[in-house]
C-alpha cells in the first residue's frame, strides 16, 4: 500500500473543501496522526507556503494554484484597493476571530447587523455558536457587546 505524502493530504484535503481553506480548518480537517513529527500545524503551514501548489488569497486564507481562476472570481478578489474589498476584509477577519474562537473552545457571538455578512462560503452567523450575548455585566455594556 502506498503512503500518501503530507502535501498530497493537505491537497485533497483543501480539494474537498472547494479548493481553498483557511489554516484552522486544515488543522482540524487534515489526518496528522501518521506524521512523524510534534508539530503538524507548523508542518501543515510550511506546507503550504513553499509549496507551489498553494497561493496565499488573505492572511490565513489559502487555495489550491490549480483552482485559482475559480477562487479568485468567487470571491472577487482585485489587485486593486475597493470598498467591496475592504467589506471582504471585515468580514474575513471577523470570521477568522470566531473560527480561532471556536477551536479554542469558546463560546463566540457575532452581532445581528454582521449576522449575514459572508465569510468564505458561508455566512458569519453559521459560523458562531450563540444567538445571543450573555447578560454578563450591566445592561448599557451588554448592549454595547451586542451592537460592537
Amino acid at each position: 500500500m502506498k503512503k500518501i505524502s503530507q502535501s498530497d493530504q493537505v491537497k485533497d484535503t483543501m480539494k474537498q473543501n472547494g479548493g481553498f481553506a483557511t489554516l484552522g480548518f486544515l488543522y482540524n480537517n487534515v489526518d496528522v496522526s501518521n506524521w512523524e513529527t510534534k508539530t503538524p500545524f507548523a508542518s501543515i503551514r510550511r506546507i503550504v507556503q513553499v509549496n507551489d501548489s498553494f497561493f496565499k488569497i488573505k492572511p490565513g486564507l489559502w487555495g489550491l494554484t490549480e483552482k485559482k481562476g475559480e477562487i479568485v472570481a468567487r470571491f472577487g478578489i482585485s489587485e486593486k484597493k475597493s470598498e467591496k474589498a475592504e467589506i471582504f476584509n471585515h468580514s474575513y477577519y471577523q470570521g477568522l476571530v470566531v473560527e480561532i474562537g471556536n477551536l479554542k473552545g469558546f463560546s463566540t457571538f457575532i452581532p445581528n447587523q454582521d449576522k449575514n455578512k459572508k465569510y468564505l462560503n458561508q455566512t458569519l452567523k453559521e459560523i458562531s455558536s450563540m444567538e445571543s450575548i450573555y447578560e454578563f455585566t450591566y445592561p448599557e455594556i451588554v448592549n454595547r457587546g451586542k451592537n460592537s
